[in-house]
Order: structure tokens, then sequence, then C-alpha cells
């Protein structure tokens, strides 16, 4: 095991035992059908990937699809079922990811109804092994629809915490912080217009916290641009996917953010 996977897998095994009580979110804005575009950039501005959103509604349940298609045939697809029924709870997550992008390809879905996780892998002979894992899973759990919440919160929200299950050794939780950081101009159709930016920060505590941050492995903040409004809708993502990797620009289509430096503006280093 390398020294990146050792640090990778004693993160993402860091439980939510002393966490916060659960805190779900109440629903202020119903999610409607809707299909959208994104691009992903580098830090340098080169589009690496194109992104595709969706969301199905069928009652109180509502499906939302997001797929990166890399340039370099990689791609991150993740389809997630949630209740908006008074307050937002998961149904199910399935994530992909696979291609050369990806450190290891994962391939990890969570059925909140049961608590079960569920693992699929290949080995070297292309072999696939399939693992599945019981989890007491909490209520506030938001694996793939984060930025749905951030869409129902007020733009100066105290900080609050949610779950997430991350997709190794079976399924292990842990707990993100988010917190409003302001507000940001951007441009759209034209207009200079204003997003409320969110930080998420992966809690990353104690000795475990010291190590990463002493080694340069530290999880680096996720940034979210929201355009507020009766309709509120994600404009940009700045940030990892799964936690790992090069940091990505995604912003939807039709949107410039100008000469904004995605690195310095949120400071992606994180807060211990």
């Amino acid at each position: 095991m390398t020294r990146n996977d050792f640090l990778a897998a004693a993160f993402w095994a860091t439980t939510l035992g002393t966490a916060a009580p659960a805190e779900r979110i109440p629903v202020r804005h119903i999610q409607l059908p809707r299909h959208e575009f994104m691009v992903a950039r580098t830090e340098t501005g080169r589009i690496i990937a194109r992104v595709e959103f969706t969301e199905d509604v069928q009652g109180d349940e509502v499906t939302m699809r997001l797929t990166y298609r890399f340039v370099d045939g990689s791609i991150d697809d993740e389809t997630t079922t949630y209740r908006q029924q008074g307050a937002f709870r998961l149904v199910r997550n399935h994530h992909i990811q696979q291609g050369p992008f990806f450190r290891k390809p994962v391939d990890f879905a969570v059925e909140a109804a049961t608590g079960v996780a569920t693992s699929r892998t290949a080995d070297k002979n292309g072999k696939i092994h399939v693992e599945s894992e019981h989890i007491d899973l909490p209520d506030d759990l938001a694996n793939g629809f984060v930025g749905t919440l951030l869409l129902n919160v007020s733009p100066n929200t105290a900080p609050f915490r949610v779950g997430i299950l991350a997709p190794v050794f079976g399924g292990r939780l842990i707990r993100i912080l988010i917190s409003p950081e302001g507000e940001q101009p951007f441009q759209r159709a034209g207009q200079t217009v204003k997003a409320t930016v969110f930080r998420i920060h992966p809690e990353l505590g104690g000795f475990l916290g010291v190590i990463a941050k002493l080694l340069d492995l530290e999880p680096k903040d996720v940034m979210v641009w929201v355009l507020e409004g009766e309709k509120p809708a994600v404009m940009r993502i700045v940030g990892q996917l799964g936690g790992s990797g090069p940091v990505l620009s995604s912003e939807l289509e039709g949107t410039s953010f100008g000469n904004q430096d995605f690195l310095q503006s949120q400071n992606l280093k994180g807060r211990m």
C-alpha cells in the first residue's frame, strides 16, 4: 500500500462517532425536472470534460444523474434518488468512476432504507467481485445531492454538517462541514449577477489530521456557487472528484467567471 493509499484509506475510515447529531435540511424549493450541461476545466482553463445533469421527478421522489465524460475516455457517473417531502432524505445512490483520469476505479452503491452498501471491484484477470455490507446510516446522509441541499438553505445560514458514506472498506461514514463564504459576481447571458459561495469541508482532525497536513495530503475543500432566487441553481463547482486527484472547475454552460483564479478565490487548501 502506498503512502497516498494509506492516508486516503485512513481518512475515509474516520467515522461519525464524535460528530454532531443528524441535521436534515427542510424543503424550501421543490425540485422540478431539469436537463443542463456544464464544462469542466483544469487550473489552466483547458476543457477536460463535458458534464450532463438531469433530474426526473415522480411524486415526491427525485432521481438525478450527473455524468462527466472526459476527453481521455474516462467517466464519472453518479445517479441519486432522494425524497423531498418535508425534509430531504436519501433513497439510494450509485457512483461509478473509471478510466485513466482516476487512480483506481469505483463502483459503489448504497440503499438508505436497508443500510446496504455494495462495492464492485475487478481483479487483475477482470473477474468482478461483489461485496455488500450493512451499515447504520444517519438520517442526514447526503451522498450525491449536497448541491440540492445548498439550494434550500439561506445564504447566511449557520454552518452545518451532513453525513457522507465514502466508498472504502465497504463504506465508511464521515462528516462534511458546510458554510457560506459570501458572494461573488459572474456573467450569465451577458448580465452580471452574484452567486452565494458555499465551502464544503471534509472534517479530518486529531492525529490523522496532523499526519495528513505534514505529508501535504489534506483533502481539499469543495466550493459551490449557488444563484439564489425563486428557482435557485448551482452555477459552478470547484474541487476534486471523489476527494482525490486534480482540482477541476465545473461551470454551467452560458456562464463566465472571467479571470477569477479558482484556486486563489476559494483557498482550496482547506482549514484544519
